[in-house]
């Protein structure tokens, strides 16, 4: 049995098992198929403290990753597909059919982005096509930019990126937004942003260096056209990932979970939550790392008050 099992492999996983691991816990950390979450697909990260020059989303997890194993933490690449939280110590048991049991658990699986599924979109990730603003607005300083969306996220973010871009404009499949008035009105009085509505996503045009256009259809015509850009900025949600849990901890109205303020504790004594997965706010890989020291440590303590009981001889024979 595990002092503790980590799930997940981002910021937030990867430094909740640094401080497990360095309070002797000898964490066993469970990484899907994409180790290192969402930062393997970004290229160059410039806001994480510590790299001035910068320094590559994938050598950044690679070097998180690094410094658990050094401490004692280890890993173990599977998908958790049921989970019993009724009772302590925890079960889980993997795709691979391995049962695995740990006396507190930390989850950490992150948020995916909703993506438009359409030609050329994942292969440019990283190469103009991005789900968030704040991690890579900055490199699209005076070049036209599309954000695609009508929610507040796209309004927001549209926004945002008026600061680096030449042009910014709002791509949405409605005539009509979804983004609440204010939200509205901060972007249609914001001369950078234009509107190009009631037209549908269909395919990234890439180039030679990277995305050159959009190719969108035009519902009111049924004519396609393309729409030149350099960047193309996903804004139309995101998803916790938190399926694999089966409603056995508490969520808020989007599914993200819910902690205890000012803690990492979830609705479940001895479970804690760090990263996106309880983050619809923030989402940035310094607030997950932050959270991932958090969980750690408010699993140290849960373990110190709450142990588990040795089983008696009796129960052994």
């Amino acid at each position: 049995m595990h002092k503790a099992i980590v799930i997940g492999t981002g910021p937030a996983g990867l430094t909740a098992a640094i401080y497990l691991a360095r309070a002797n816990l000898q964490p066993l950390v469970i990484e899907g198929d994409q180790p290192g979450g969402q930062l393997t697909t970004t290229t160059e990260v410039e806001n994480f403290p510590g790299f001035p020059e910068g320094i590559l989303g994938p050598d950044l997890m690679d070097n998180m990753r690094k410094q658990a194993e050094k401490f004692g933490a280890a890993f173990q690449t599977g998908w958790v597909k049921e989970i019993d939280l009724q009772n302590r110590p925890f079960t889980l048991r993997l795709e691979n059919g391995e049962t695995l049991t740990t006396e507190a658990l930390i989850v950490s699986t992150g948020a995916s982005a909703n993506l438009l599924h359409i030609p050329n979109e994942m292969e440019n990730i990283g190469r103009g096509v991005s789900t968030c603003a704040t991690c890579d607005g900055f490199f699209f300083r005076g070049k036209k930019i599309i954000v695609v969306g009508g929610g507040d996220s796209a309004m927001e973010e549209a926004h945002f990126l008026t600061r680096f871009a030449s042009e910014v404009r709002v791509v949405h499949r409605r005539e009509e937004l979804k983004a609440s008035r204010i939200m509205q009105d901060r972007a249609r009085s914001n001369e950078k942003i234009e509107w190009s509505l009631n037209r549908t996503p269909i395919e990234v045009v890439e180039g030679e260096h990277g995305v050159t256009g959009l190719k969108v259809l035009n519902n009111e015509t049924g004519e396609t056209e393309v729409i030149d850009t350099q960047g193309i900025f996903v804004a139309i949600g995101h998803r916790p990932n938190t399926a694999f849990l089966q409603g056995q901890l508490e969520t808020d109205a989007n599914g993200y979970l819910v902690v205890k303020p000012g803690t990492s504790e979830t609705s479940i004594p001895g479970v804690f939550a760090c990263g996106d997965v309880k983050d619809p706010v923030y989402r940035q890989a310094i607030t997950s790392a932050g959270s991932g020291a958090m969980a750690a440590l408010d699993l140290e303590r849960f373990l110190d008050e709450h142990p588990v009981a040795e089983p008696s001889v009796q129960e052994v024979v």
